[in-house]
Protein backbone atom coordinates (compact mmCIF):
# COMPACT_ATOMS: atom_id res chain seq x y z
CA UNK A 1 0.00 0.00 0.00
CA UNK A 2 1.30 3.81 -0.62
CA UNK A 3 1.90 5.70 2.07
CA UNK A 4 -0.25 8.69 2.26
CA UNK A 5 0.83 11.89 1.55
CA UNK A 6 1.95 14.64 4.24
CA UNK A 7 -0.89 16.64 2.92
CA UNK A 8 -3.38 13.93 3.30
CA UNK A 9 -2.75 13.14 6.90
CA UNK A 10 -2.49 16.98 7.81
CA UNK A 11 -5.91 17.49 6.02
CA UNK A 12 -7.05 14.16 8.04
CA UNK A 13 -6.67 15.29 11.18
CA UNK A 14 -7.76 18.96 10.61
CA UNK A 15 -11.08 17.52 9.79
CA UNK A 16 -10.94 15.32 12.48
CA UNK A 17 -10.34 17.81 14.59
CA UNK A 18 -13.08 20.17 13.55
CA UNK A 19 -15.77 17.61 13.60
CA UNK A 20 -14.49 16.55 17.30
CA UNK A 21 -14.82 20.29 18.07
CA UNK A 22 -18.17 20.81 17.05
CA UNK A 23 -19.39 17.43 18.84
CA UNK A 24 -17.79 18.74 21.79
CA UNK A 25 -19.95 22.27 21.29
CA UNK A 26 -23.06 20.11 21.32
CA UNK A 27 -22.55 17.65 24.05
CA UNK A 28 -21.87 21.39 26.46
CA UNK A 29 -25.39 22.31 24.75
CA UNK A 30 -26.79 18.99 26.12
CA UNK A 31 -24.95 18.95 29.27
CA UNK A 32 -26.37 22.88 29.71
CA UNK A 33 -29.72 21.76 29.24
CA UNK A 34 -29.97 18.37 31.48
CA UNK A 35 -28.35 20.73 34.53
CA UNK A 36 -31.21 23.11 33.51
CA UNK A 37 -33.79 20.19 33.89
CA UNK A 38 -32.23 18.86 37.25
CA UNK A 39 -32.21 22.30 38.95
CA UNK A 40 -36.05 22.73 37.99
CA UNK A 41 -36.68 19.05 39.79
CA UNK A 42 -34.13 20.34 42.67
CA UNK A 43 -36.36 23.39 43.11
CA UNK A 44 -39.27 21.18 42.95
CA UNK A 45 -38.44 19.15 45.51
CA UNK A 46 -37.67 21.70 47.87
CA UNK A 47 -40.82 23.17 47.86
CA UNK A 48 -41.97 19.79 48.83
CA UNK A 49 -39.98 19.35 51.33
CA UNK A 50 -37.64 16.51 50.55
CA UNK A 51 -34.15 16.84 51.98
CA UNK A 52 -31.50 15.92 49.00
CA UNK A 53 -28.62 16.34 51.14
CA UNK A 54 -28.74 12.03 52.44
CA UNK A 55 -29.10 11.22 48.67
CA UNK A 56 -25.85 13.70 47.64
CA UNK A 57 -24.37 11.83 50.44
CA UNK A 58 -25.10 8.22 48.93
CA UNK A 59 -24.04 9.14 45.83
CA UNK A 60 -20.93 10.66 46.58
CA UNK A 61 -19.90 7.41 48.83
CA UNK A 62 -21.02 5.27 45.67
CA UNK A 63 -19.25 7.54 43.36
CA UNK A 64 -15.72 6.98 45.36
CA UNK A 65 -15.71 3.12 45.52
CA UNK A 66 -15.68 2.48 41.48
CA UNK A 67 -12.70 1.23 39.90
CA UNK A 68 -10.32 4.42 38.74
CA UNK A 69 -11.09 4.99 35.00
CA UNK A 70 -8.29 3.07 32.34
CA UNK A 71 -6.79 5.66 30.20
CA UNK A 72 -8.02 6.00 26.58
CA UNK A 73 -4.80 4.43 25.70
CA UNK A 74 -5.78 1.30 27.46
CA UNK A 75 -9.33 1.04 25.69
CA UNK A 76 -8.07 1.34 21.96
Amino acid sequence: MAKESKDEQIGFHKGSLSTLAKERQELQRILQIVEQLMQMHVSSLKDLGVDLSEEIAQTEESTNKKAPKKPIEDLL
